[in-house]
């Protein structure tokens, strides 16, 4: 039996994430799950979130859009459209994408514009819970 399994984290600029893991917490349509190797194969929705990977004693956080995510008993493939570690994240860029975003939907929208500023705003509040808990 396997002892780790392959994550794939692709977005639409580059794959951001390729290394094999001994564990991924995300969190689905459904809620958050944990998957080990040899999962059972799945396909479901990703959320705005965070996404942890453990690999021996280390920790990976990343800050993730939304998506979809494909398991196999190896693999654990992941679309979205955002994806950034804990790292690389800029809280005061992030805050100040937040407050603009809450800005924005006070104002009278499109549907299609309040739906770009809805992302907005999931993307910069999952940055900013990752990149703040980490500093916890």
């Amino acid at each position: 039996m396997a002892s780790t399994i392959k994550l794939e984290i692709v977005t639409p600029e580059s794959k951001t994430f390729s290394d094999d893991v001994d564990m991924v917490t995300l969190t689905g349509r459904d809620g958050q799950m944990g998957i080990l190797p040899q999962h059972m194969p799945l396909m479901t929705e990703l959320v705005a979130g965070e996404i942890i990977a453990r690999k021996g004693s280390e920790t990976i956080y990343l800050a993730v859009g939304d998506g979809f995510v494909q398991v196999t008993g190896d693999r654990v493939a992941i679309l979205t459209d955002m994806a950034i570690a804990a790292d690389d994240i800029d809280e005061a860029k992030a805050e100040e994408a937040r407050q603009m975003a809450e800005k924005r939907l006070a104002q009278k929208l499109t549907d299609e514009e309040s739906a770009h500023i809805q992302a907005a705003l999931a993307h910069a509040t999952a940055q900013l819970n990752v990149k703040r808990r980490r500093l916890k």
